[in-house]
């Protein structure tokens, strides 16, 4: 489980630190808060774990900076800088740290100190980090383009086409998965199947490729092979960067529901979100034991930084950009209404 992020002059942030919930970990706030940011930190710490790349070029491969220019991942500022990345997560044996800091000069990944490393690494995280761009419908080919051509993709897009290939795991699948899978059936009206890297919604139609369906329903195929190829089970960690995205409001119910299932099966989530649906469904549908926890980020301009504050309860998240922006155009519309009167 991932417990904590600390920044320190990294991109963005010029000090910010981010406590986690064992569940679903919500981030919101208005466009260029670091949402995403802290998504991909957490991100690349995690994927480290399991294919042991160096982490700062991992940090390099998911932020892709003009040139791969390690200092240019530095909060801008005139003069010569220093800054600083460390996240902390619970093994079996007790807690490890891994920190990375660089100079705003630095140009190359090894110009990195980085500590904590074989700790770290010493319990593999299976994670998966799913980008606003639906890339499924891209597959064929795409992993043999990117590594055999210079191309400008960052690397969360070539990673989640290789968790989506996955082989599917052997033997039964459990009551928890089921369950999910049940739910996103039911919503996509059909099951995903694969063939030669490219992805099928099997339904009464037959096997409609993905690049004919709506990217919405993509998404759903998406999670459906996570959970069928036991990328997402208990101590796995699921980062999904704005879910709405080209979603029907009407599905976000679902999508709410597999989340919640989710945590409850030991799966950490982190969650950016522009969407007011996804909030109220997630605040309706939860129950008192799970596990949530509501991230609001806000420029504070007097210290041209970036701040946080964290809450348990939806009717506490504050500041609230998305419920400030519903309510305003609510009163706007009531206000025209009485005004034709």
């Amino acid at each position: 489980m991932i417990k904590k992020i600390k920044f320190d002059q990294f991109t963005i942030f010029k000090e910010l630190t981010v406590d986690f919930f064992p569940g679903i970990n919500v981030f919101i706030g208005t466009n260029g808060t670091g949402k995403t940011h802290i998504l991909k930190a957490v991100y690349a710490a995690a994927d480290i774990t399991k294919t042991k790349k160096n982490f700062a070029d991992k940090i390099l491969g998911v932020y892709m900076p003009s040139e791969l220019q390690l200092g240019r991942l530095i909060y801008r500022k005139p003069g010569s800088s220093e800054g600083a990345v460390a996240i902390t997560r619970k093994l079996n044996g007790g807690n490890a740290t891994l920190r990375m800091s660089f100079s705003n000069h630095a140009k190359r990944s090894d110009s990195a100190k980085i500590i904590g490393i074989n700790k770290w690494c010493s319990e593999p995280i299976e994670s998966v980090y799913i980008p606003v761009k639906e890339m499924l419908a891209n597959a064929p080919g795409f992993n043999s383009m990117v590594t055999y051509r210079e191309l400008h993709f960052e690397e969360i897009y070539v990673d989640i086409v290789n968790r989506a290939l996955t082989p599917l795991l052997k033997g039964n699948v459990d009551g928890d998965r089921r369950r999910i899978l049940e739910i996103l059936q039911n919503a996509m009206k059909g099951k995903v199947r694969v063939k030669k890297e490219e992805f099928f919604l099997r339904n009464k139609q037959g096997n409609l490729e993905f690049s004919l369906l709506a990217e919405g329903i993509r998404k759903l195929g998406l999670l459906w092979m996570l959970i069928q190829n036991g990328t997402l089970l208990s101590g796995s960690l699921l980062l999904w960067d704005e879910p709405e995205a080209n979603l029907n409001p009407k599905l976000l119910q679902s999508i709410v529901e597999i989340l919640l299932e989710l945590q409850r099966m030991g799966v950490q989530i982190l969650v950016a979100t522009h969407d007011y649906v996804f909030l109220k469904e997630l605040d309706l549908q939860a129950k008192a034991t799970d596990s949530i926890a509501f991230h609001s980020l806000y420029r504070v301009p007097e210290q041209q930084t970036v701040a946080i504050e964290t809450t348990d309860k939806y009717l506490d998240i504050h500041p609230n950009a998305i419920a400030e922006t519903f309510t305003d155009l609510y009163n706007r519309d009531v206000e025209r209404a009485i005004g034709r009167k």
